[in-house]
């Protein structure tokens, strides 16, 4: 059987699209002067939301542009340390990143670093008002970390992009080394989010023809050896939600460079995968897992099931379509209050977008003046009162690449109705 075609479908037919129109049709749609917020407040109730915080003001002093009552600062700069001394400077090309919280009611930030050779993670600590308090590596030497995933058991699962790459669990408090897990495949990883209902993993794979893996620890939650699997989409999942099937891949660690059936790289392995054009973020909330795919702009979900799941395409860019804001969709997370997704741009207009239930977008912020660079790591704080990015390289020509922020302000605290 030969391998699937990618999955190129447009979400035309889609709700969301037919949403959309209809809203069009009736006047209740609006663009332009809002700044991409295009859902008029009076006709659907969008309190209580994140994507009834309003439309973008002004940029502040930080080249930040966000709703009214939220500030921006400026946590870490690369190449420096972010408490102005000591040994450890904060890493160039910030990546992928998560929060953990800490015993005296703080947190701690941990980012990727997407450099070549000389990548790993960095951590940012902070006290319960949000003061920083320390900033240290939790790994080093390793290249391309890219994405990643925090997992229930507090540990960050740090992802090297590129043919020999492999995930790292890292502990963000600094007090064990870090360990490979090579039972989750040697190939390009992006980014990984764990299950607790199902106790399993999921995995995307940053290359044009990469696959979205599943991985079954022996004995959850150690991650030292279990079951790598590819996914094999039946249907078509921009028309309805279509069934999952799962194929064991055969050699999860392939040789690099190898020859014969022990260097065929994994996504090769099984005629029957489907192939995705570029994997990114991936998230797990609610029952779900959530994943982008940059090189068709498109936003996914997969409920998993007993044995498999289903797969729908609930956002795909359609440039002539009113409203379509986001472009280069790469980093995703969500907002747990409220169930709202965001997605970073790679690229675009630098916006970190809000998709509700519906697939209706919404901007909640926008960095200006970097249009080289790329928003990286969002992630909000335990208990949902901040949010930590990064602008991957930073203003052009400007030193070190790299600057993480911070956002504060009005963020909805309960889930909505």
């Amino acid at each position: 059987m030969s391998r699937k075609s990618a999955v190129t479908a447009s979400v035309d037919s889609s709700r969301r699209r037919f949403l959309l129109q209809s809203l069009l049709g009736a006047g209740l749609l609006t663009v332009g002067p809002l700044s991409g917020w295009h859902r008029l407040a009076h006709a659907i109730d969008l309190s209580g939301s994140l994507s009834g915080l309003g439309p973008l003001g002004e940029a502040d002093a930080n080249g930040v542009r966000l709703p009214a009552g939220f500030t921006s600062r400026i946590v870490a700069r690369a190449g420096r340390h972010p408490l102005g001394r000591g040994l450890y400077d904060w890493h160039i090309l910030p990546d992928g990143g998560a929060t953990f919280a800490t015993e005296d009611g703080g947190w701690i930030y941990v980012s990727n670093s997407e450099m070549l050779l000389v990548g790993g993670v960095g951590a940012l600590r902070f006290a319960a008002d949000g003061t920083l308090l320390d900033a240290y590596p939790i790994l080093m030497g390793t290249t391309l970390n890219c994405g990643g995933g925090p997992t229930p058991w507090d540990t960050w699962l740090s992802c090297e992009e590129w043919d020999g790459g492999h995930v790292w669990e890292c502990d963000p408090f600094g007090r064990r080394l870090p360990r490979i897990r090579r039972a989750l495949g040697t190939f390009t990883h992006e980014a990984v989010a764990v299950d607790p209902s199902f106790q399993q993993l999921y995995l995307t794979e940053d290359v044009g023809d990469g696959c979205l893996y599943r991985f079954t620890p022996d004995n959850y939650p150690d991650l030292r050896r279990g079951v790598l699997e590819v996914a094999s989409v039946q249907g078509d999942p921009a028309v309805s939600p279509a069934n999952v099937v799962w194929y064991p891949v055969a050699n999860p660690n392939p040789i690099l460079g190898g020859i014969g059936p022990r260097g065929k790289p994994t996504r090769y392995q099984v005629p029957e995968s489907t192939p995705f054009d570029g994997g990114e973020g991936i998230w797990y909330h609610d029952g779900k897992v959530y994943f982008t795919t940059k090189g068709d702009d498109s936003l996914w979900v997969y409920t998993p099931g007993i044995g498999g799941g289903t797969l729908e395409l609930i956002y795909r860019r359609s440039p002539a379509a009113p409203g379509d804001i986001l472009d280069g969709p790469d980093n995703v997370t969500v907002f747990a209050p409220t169930g709202e997704v965001l997605v970073a741009e790679d690229g675009g207009d630098m916006q970190i977008v809000v998709v509700n239930d519906q697939g209706d977008l919404y901007p909640l912020l926008q960095i200006v003046g970097q249009d080289n660079s790329e928003i990286t790591g969002p992630a909000f704080t335990p208990d949902g009162s901040r949010l930590y990015f990064s602008s991957q390289r930073g203003p052009s020509g400007r030193g070190p690449l790299g600057v993480t922020y911070e956002i504060a302000g009005p963020f909805p605290t309960v889930s909505p109705g």
